[in-house]
């Protein structure tokens, strides 16, 4: 297993860099894929003086999900990997289970990696996922972007997503396993026939994936995944040029057309999308701007803000979210994260008609970005604004809103290997 251990470190190599003697987080889900990952990764960190982490979600929805994480969990300490359990609460079946349960899962683990200063988190998968992919993004008909397939190296707010073994058929991990006489669990959705992953599985009939086909579907991704990050570097750059983005949640564009591709980032930015809106609106609002709701944000007229032709863009006030519980942490319309602890219990949401009653003599924002701000709400009363320092040091105070936007618009955030 030497030239898996060296196809690993060269992966990685790709996907930095990394501090001095880094600290990883890998999510292990206990089947073979993961649980390789976490030798491999191990491996790799000690080498570098750095050290790993393992992370097992139970998602709580099999009676034998509990003692299948403790087998997991013990699995990884006989290998010397420190390991801690994550379990979810609250999922229920029904519809949309799987990304419901995957949203839960990736905010678990993404909150303990902060909680621990990790930034980098790994996942285990493999040239069969990425071939599974790419088919089910051909029956959705994608275009170039989604042909890309997932991404190695995906820049959040908070970590970096690696995945390192995309090249990596599953066949080879598993001998490593068995190398290792290490054991694994299989998770019995992989097999269940009303998934369509199951079903393209079965349809591609090359488990260990060894052949031509997953061969050429990888390949076929990282050629649209090279060509989808060089479009990420030149959106930054336009958007760097092009957009002032202020921490309220709001930006000012620059005046004249601007790429499809660049405006349609800025939308999603600000309306805490992470899918574009329709490529032929979009086309048009970015050959010709002008004032104009689109995907969940506004385009206005920019007035003192701006030069002649410039342009505010807001999020749109119909289509913010609902206030939510104002505990710590708590994200409210995807876009703003509570940093602290509130005197008192209550609501984080829009400041709406409230800011009516504000005097806003310093920034004499325009109803429609007041409307769109967040505030903290107390007893059925306004708090705080965060944004307007108001009331003052009401930042000092620890009731700090941090913005999260979807897409990074000073670096690319995918990249591919």
């Amino acid at each position: 297993m030497v030239g898996l251990a060296g196809a690993f470190a060269a992966a990685m190599d790709r996907l930095g860099p990394f501090e001095p003697a880094a600290a990883l987080a890998a999510a292990v889900s206990g089947g073979a894929d993961s649980l390789a990952l976490a030798l491999l990764a191990r491996d790799w960190a000690g080498t570098r003086g750095g050290n790993l982490l393992a992370l097992v979600v139970d998602h709580n929805l099999r009676p034998e999900s509990a003692a299948e994480a403790h087998t997991t969990i013990a699995r990884l300490q006989g290998q010397g990997i420190d390991a801690r359990l994550l379990t979810l609460g609250g999922l229920m079946r029904g519809p949309g289970l799987a990304a419901r349960a995957r949203i839960a899962r990736h905010a678990a683990l993404e909150a303990e990696c902060v909680a621990r200063g990790i930034v980098h988190l790994l996942f285990g998968h493999h040239a069969g996922d990425q071939a599974e992919t790419l088919r089910m993004r051909e029956a959705a008909g994608s275009g170039p972007r989604g042909m890309a397939g997932m991404a190695a190296l995906v820049e959040s707010a908070l970590v970096r997503r690696l995945r390192p073994l995309l090249a990596v058929p599953p066949g080879r991990l598993r001998a490593l396993l068995r190398a290792a006489s290490l054991d694994w669990i299989e998770d019995p959705s992989n097999r269940d026939p009303a998934t369509l992953r199951a079903r393209l599985r079965v349809a591609l009939d090359d488990p260990a994936g060894e052949g031509a086909e997953v061969a050429a579907l990888v390949a076929v991704a990282t050629r649209f995944g090279h060509a989808r990050a060089a479009d990420d570097v030149a959106i930054a750059t336009e958007l760097a040029a092009r957009v002032r983005l202020y921490p309220g949640g709001w930006a000012v564009l620059s005046g004249g057309a601007i790429s499809p591709a660049a405006l349609s980032a800025l939308l999603c930015t600000i309306a805490g999308r992470h899918y574009p809106a329709p490529s032929v609106a979009v086309a048009a609002l970015a050959a010709r701007p002008r004032a104009a709701t689109l995907a969940g944000a506004r385009l206005l007229p920019a007035g003192r803000f701006g030069g002649g032709g410039d342009w505010l863009v807001v999020r749109e006030a119909a289509a913010m979210q609902p206030a939510v519980p104002a505990t710590p942490g708590a994200i409210w319309d995807k876009r703003f994260q509570l940093a602290g602890t509130p005197a008192r219990p209550g609501f984080l949401g829009p400041l709406g008609a409230a800011s009516a009653g504000l005097r806003n003599l310093k920034l004499r924002l325009p109803s429609a970005v007041l409307h769109t701000l967040p505030a903290l709400w107390c007893g059925g009363a306004l708090a705080a604004v965060p944004a307007l320092d108001w009331p003052d040091g009401a930042t000092a105070a620890g009731i700090a809103l941090h913005w999260r936007p979807v897409l990074a618009l000073a670096a690319a955030p995918f990249r591919t290997i």
